[in-house]
């Protein structure tokens, strides 16, 4: 399949699982403005992790620490009310450790990262 670089080791190992099924997908390919300035500038993004162009599904990893979720999971709320017609899964940290025992991937160490799965 294809090579790629990512920001974190779980996002290698999510595409590994992908890859296994042959469910086609992208990484980060869309970055969606929610936030602008007074002049209209735009100020901030929200850019999910994978979109699966099959489904028609963006799917965000959230692995990190609370406080770092927290202000993911703003971002994620501003996509649902400025974008609506956007199809996004999110996946917490319980949730992707749950996929990763589920097919037998070693998790993710906190601050690793991964290259070309």
């Amino acid at each position: 399949m294809k090579e790629q670089s990512f920001a974190h080791r779980s996002e290698g190992e999510f595409a590994k699982i992908l890859n296994f099924y042959q469910i086609r997908w992208e990484y980060e390919p869309h970055a969606f403005p929610i936030a602008w300035d007074k002049k209209g500038n735009v100020i901030e993004r929200f850019k999910p992790d994978f979109y699966l162009p099959d489904l028609d599904l963006y799917i965000e990893l959230t692995t990190l620490k609370q406080k770092l979720v927290t202000k993911k999971n703003r971002k994620v709320r501003l996509l649902r009310e400025l974008y609506p017609e956007i199809n996004l899964k999110v996946f917490y940290g319980k949730d992707y450790r749950t996929l990763l025992i589920k097919y037998g991937i070693q998790g993710e160490r906190q601050g690793e990262k991964l290259d070309n799965p």
